[in-house]
């Protein structure tokens, strides 16, 4: 048996269990009726191990995962910001997790308060009217808001704008988005500095374009300096403008997406209201609209009635249901805490400070680090990798070394405009003592590039897993207990 069976598996003993279930009350044997079809031929192949050791192995390995409450987190374009507890307190209340959708409107009046109160607050951060929390995450906020631009442009008998425009530097789920709303993709270039075009847009605004998709700050963390003149072109060619809401938090209390001429756009709750996430979840992906576009959004909506109690209702313009029932309600509840807790007078700091956090890290590593685009960012910036590339020593090796030094790494890779992208975003919940001890870390692994390149190129050294064969993980991923055991053998 190889040694990291042993590590992982050795705990199992045959005929050892972790559980007593009780008598079967109905005195059958309790699988007639299951349908026969349904019903396991041979006996499952699990590790058999006791309650006290299934408690120990996940209590070890949730010791080994990396999260924001264990150290500095900075993943450019994600926005992992620390989740306060207080906002975990609030949303594991029992009035509100013990509800069940089902339930009558006149017993869940809390809950409906709650999702009208965050909405209003939303579309006065957003500066649009109105909001659906329906989506579950950014993705699907996207999706969801696309098929809002996409029935409005219906209901307008101007069925041939299919076409979406999306800079050559958006996030991923831009294009796909679109795609799968069944929307074309357009692509429009980017200048040096990483902002959009105009000269490469103007030609592109037809009467067949639907919209186009944008973030502002874009994804190398620059301010879209040409928005008015962008949205300006747009909406005379009859198109709309969406709002990729990931890079949401440098505007905080400062710069509203709808004052900016934005039409729809989705917020991630879960980055920019400080839920925490990865791994899949929790999300949250609400999607505002402008005052013309309101009758569009999903059904069913949340609506206060004239006695000051909430109702639950659905409209006939809606472009239907994409969830099922309200959306991811604890999420919400999360943003919820967040907001009131920071409160008018102090969630205009955030942008400041994430703004503040992010261009002390990039003056500060820039003589190590190849700065593509000088000037001031916004939440986040993007290096190209070392600035001696001499040795070799590439943008992963620097992300695995820094796990050496107990720094998650940034993104890397990521946006495709440099070759060896590293894009760093430290949130405005940093202290400078952080930042100070990433920057001289970054500064460490930079020395040893030069200087002793193969213990970087060799990195991780000390993590629980080392420098790993990524290739063949791809490839012939291991991803049970069963297919463990195969290729042991």
């Amino acid at each position: 048996m190889k040694t990291y069976d042993k590590l992982i598996f050795e705990l199992s003993k045959p005929g050892r269990k972790g559980y007593s279930l009780p008598e079967n009350e109905y005195k059958t044997d309790g699988l007639s009726s299951i349908p026969k079809d349904l019903l396991r031929k041979e006996v499952a192949d699990l590790p058999e191990v006791s309650e006290l050791d299934v408690v120990r192995h996940f209590t070890n390995l949730s010791s080994k995962n990396f999260g924001v409450d264990t150290g500095f987190y900075p993943l450019g374009s994600c926005t992992m910001k620390y989740n306060p507890k207080i906002n975990e307190e609030l949303s594991a209340l029992p009035s509100f997790t013990n509800l069940h959708p089902l339930q009558s409107e006149k017993t869940v009046q809390g809950a409906l308060e709650l999702y009208w109160n965050l909405q209003e607050m939303l579309s006065n951060i957003a500066g649009l009217a109105e909001f659906t929390l329906n989506p579950y995450a950014g993705a699907h906020g996207e999706l969801t808001g696309l098929m809002v631009m996409r029935q409005y442009h219906i209901s307008r008998g101007d069925e041939k704008r299919k076409k979406v425009i999306v800079p050559n530097s958006a996030h991923g789920t831009n294009p796909a988005s679109a795609m799968v709303a069944g929307l074309e993709v357009v692509e429009v270039k980017s200048k040096p500095n990483g902002s959009i075009d105009v000269e490469d847009l103007k030609p592109l605004l037809d009467d067949s374009v639907a919209g186009i998709m944008m973030t502002n700050p874009n994804t190398l963390g620059m301010f879209e300096t040409e928005i008015m003149e962008i949205a300006n072109l747009v909406h005379n060619a009859g198109g709309l403008l969406y709002y990729d809401g990931a890079n949401l938090n440098p505007l905080l209390g400062k710069v509203r997406p709808g004052d900016m001429g934005f039409d729809i756009m989705h917020i991630n709750l879960h980055k920019t209201f400080s839920t925490p996430h990865g791994g899949g979840g929790p999300g949250s992906g609400p999607v505002g609209v402008a005052k013309h576009l309101v009758d569009f959004l999903p059904n069913p909506r949340v609506v206060k009635n004239e006695d000051g109690s909430f109702s639950i209702k659905s409209e006939d313009q809606s472009l239907g249901n994409i969830s099922s029932f309200l959306g991811n309600f604890g999420v919400m509840m999360k943003a919820y805490a967040y907001i009131l807790s920071l409160g008018k007078e102090n969630i205009k700091n955030v942008g400041p400070l994430a703004t503040l956090n992010a261009n002390y890290i990039k003056e500060s590593l820039k003589d190590d680090y190849l700065l593509p685009i000088e000037g001031v960012c916004k939440h986040e910036f993007v290096f190209d990798g070392l600035k001696d590339k001499s040795t070799g020593v590439t943008t992963l090796n620097v992300a695995k070394r820094l796990l050496d030094y107990g720094f998650h790494a940034p993104t890397i890779y990521f946006p495709l405009l440099f070759h060896e992208s590293m894009m760093i975003e430290p949130t405005e919940t940093e202290s400078k003592e952080t930042l100070d001890e990433f920057i001289d870390v970054m500064h460490t692994v930079a020395k040893e590039a030069r200087e002793n390149p193969e213990v970087v190129k060799s990195a991780p050294l000390t993590t629980i897993v080392r420098k790993l064969d990524e290739t063949s993980a791809a490839k012939n991923p291991i991803l049970s207990y069963r297919s463990l055991k195969a290729n042991a053998k």
